[in-house]
């Protein structure tokens, strides 16, 4: 099977708008980690299927930090795209920005890098179009990817044994 052609780079990023609810936030008044992280794996999925042509499927979120509280009635911007490209992965960045929709300025309260893999009727990974970063921020952020990958890996490698094998 053939490395599909490089999809054109106005597929390479996704942007979803919203209005933070009420049934988003916690105990403590603010949006959920966990509303927040279903809305970034959406975001990225969107993304990935749009560059792929393909279902696909969350593998990794890797540094994801919390920098600020999204509270309800947010206006929330996530915007995904391509930065990297395996053979049948993608590394999407994900930034998420909130703030008042009656013209307040939004501000960055989350990212992270989601690693989304491509897959076929039967869940095999099938090949991606390649992503070419041309331009010098881009080039940055494809060397973001990677070095997060390799922090990744390295994480994983510290795992022991039986956290590995889900005895723990």
């Amino acid at each position: 099977m053939s490395t599909p052609a490089a999809a054109p780079l106005d597929r390479s990023e996704t942007t979803f708008r919203f209005l933070a609810e009420p049934t988003s936030v916690n105990f403590g008044g603010k949006v959920h980690g966990g509303a927040l992280m279903k809305w970034i794996d959406e975001t990225a999925y969107a993304c990935a299927a749009v560059w792929s042509g393909r279902y696909c499927v969350t593998v990794s979120v890797g540094n994801i930090r919390f920098r600020r509280p999204i509270l309800v009635g947010n206006l929330v911007e996530l915007r995904a795209r391509v930065v990297h490209t395996g053979r049948t992965s993608m590394h999407i960045h994900v930034s998420v920005q909130a703030g008042d929709p009656k013209g307040g300025e939004l501000m960055q309260t989350t990212d992270c890098l989601v690693v989304m893999v491509a897959v076929n009727e039967n869940g095999h990974p099938v090949p991606v179009p390649a992503y070419l970063a041309e331009n010098e921020e881009q080039k940055r952020l494809a060397k973001y990817a990677l070095d997060v990958k390799e922090a990744l890996d390295a994480i994983v490698e510290l795992k022991p044994d039986e956290v590995a094998k889900g005895k723990i």
